[in-house]
């Protein structure tokens, strides 16, 4: 079997002393132990930034996996990471462009920094690999190797929203950026919005001939599309929430004694619908005043990218309205919003979701969010808690069960809030077997290997970028 080649932004080192990708990195490690393959990226550590360029890549090798990292130098850090890839492709793929701040240098580093890589990844590659190339970082990644004279299969797979024309295109690099998508051979999007959002784009730009359902062909290259939700693995999850309290935690329950609680995590974005949902919980206290003094409301968002303007605001904004919040009707003995700015270890935080009421996951736009179905996995089956999800998130296409709600209608989320701290316990179980259903179906190594299945049956590209070989290799997804 073709050996894999896994590119990310930064890479998960086997010791892991270095942060990993989330669920990126639970989802590919299988795959490069099952084959043997290579994983290449940056590693991701920002003490080792320097002025110079160093062109050192650090090799590790274990059990079958080669992980390739180098560092970069502060200019493309800088270029490249914080402003193109942060204030640019991020805010704007999640439906923000009042965040947008284009420069014309920052997209030079980014395509730069895709060079670069394409550059030091060069040797490391073998005439019969297939790649998997992950995320926004990396949209230039093919275009950047197929100058290089690589023919082999490239997949790519997005991990957050493709926004609609009316966003993309103001992008001022945006039709430099969808010609650029063509030199993959298979696009791989996280719901059917995001994969049409992008054929939509294409269409505007240029002609998009259509040799199937999901194959395409534009800017002289024939590729694919499809849909791949990425999801987790239930059974870890279970095993992660079961088991004795730590001491700590232990005491934390019994303080609450017979009041309900609410949890949200995520990293500290604005994309994740953060302070909408402290005024929904707000309404919630005004709207049903029955809750005061029997719920709490925890709040777990650590800090991410605090050198990015935006990022510092909105910190700034949730520490002044859980200040008001709590001020306005919070008593001596009862405060209604913890909000913990801090990271917590992944074991635990399954715990906690396990012992928690209420999920509230309300982002304003999500690729996915795999923070909704770890809830969901993390419940115990004959007293789960209640998912009130946001219909912006991806995981709303597959965990229909949750009480699903527009996150800037606070008074639909305060009622959603209210109905799931009422719920039953037979419609609770109900819910959570509906969603335990789908979270097994198209669980993590379902994404991976749909994804993997469907390059591999690509025939590689040859010199002739007209060639009509590659069509009945596409056959299964048209």
């Amino acid at each position: 079997m073709s050996r894999l080649v896994v590119v990310s932004n930064r890479i998960a080192v086997p010791d892991g002393s270095k942060a990993s990708a989330g669920g990126l990195a639970v989802g590919i490690l299988d795959a490069l132990k099952t084959t043997g393959g290579l994983w290449f990226g940056w590693n991701g550590d920002i003490s080792a930034i320097g002025e110079e360029d160093n062109e050192e890549i650090d090799i590790v090798k274990q059990e079958g996996i080669t992980y390739a990292s180098f560092p970069l130098n502060q200019n493309d850090y800088d270029l490249y990471y914080c402003q193109f890839s942060n204030t640019v492709i991020w805010p704007a793929f999640h439906y923000r462009l009042d965040l947008v701040q284009f420069q014309r240098e920052a997209w030079d580093g980014y395509c730069h920094v895709n060079e670069l890589l394409a550059e030091r990844l060069l040797p490391l590659i073998e005439p019969d690999d297939i790649l998997w190339i992950h995320d926004y970082h990396l949209l230039p990644f093919a275009a950047a190797l197929r100058k290089r004279g690589v023919n082999n299969r490239i997949g790519f797979f997005l991990h957050i929203p493709f926004p609609t024309p009316e966003i993309f295109n103001a992008l001022p690099p945006h039709k430099e950026l969808l010609e650029m998508l063509c030199d993959y051979d298979l696009l791989g999007f996280q719901t059917e919005n995001d994969r049409q959002a992008f054929l939509e784009c294409m269409a505007l730009l240029t002609q998009v001939q259509n040799k199937g359902p999901k194959l395409h062909r534009a800017f002289g290259n024939t590729f694919a599309t499809e849909v791949y939700p990425i999801g987790i693995e239930p059974d870890s999850i279970k095993e992660m929430a079961e088991g004795p309290l730590p001491p700590k935690m232990a005491a934390m329950k019994r303080e609450l004694g017979d009041a309900k609680n609410i949890i949200a995590c995520e990293r500290l974005d604005y994309s994740k619908g953060l302070p909408e949902r402290f005024l929904a919980y707000e309404a919630l206290l005004e709207n049903y005043p029955q809750h005061r003094g029997k719920i709490r409301y925890s709040q777990i968002a650590p800090t991410s990218r605090g050198d990015v303007q935006a990022y510092q605001d909105i910190r700034h904004q949730l520490e002044t309205e859980a200040g008001r919040i709590n001020g306005k009707y919070g008593t001596l003995g009862w405060t209604p919003l913890y909000y913990l700015n801090q990271h917590f270890d992944r074991r635990l935080l399954m715990k906690i979701f396990r012992l928690t009421d209420v999920a509230l996951i309300t982002p304003l736009r999500d690729g996915m969010n795999l923070v909704a179905k770890e809830y969901v996995a993390a419940q115990n089956p004959e007293d789960p808690g209640v998912l009130v999800l946001s219909r912006f998130a991806g995981a709303a296409n597959e965990l229909t069960s949750a009480l699903i709600v527009n996150p800037y209608d606070r008074d639909e989320v305060a009622a959603a809030l209210d109905k799931a701290l009422t719920m039953s316990l037979a419609e609770r179980i109900s819910r959570y077997n509906d969603m335990m259903e789908i979270l097994r179906k198209n669980d993590i190594s379902h994404w991976r290997e749909s994804f993997l299945q469907d390059l591999r049956a690509i025939t590689p590209r040859t010199e002739d970028k007209n060639t009509e070989n590659k069509v009945a290799t596409f056959q299964r997804l048209a």
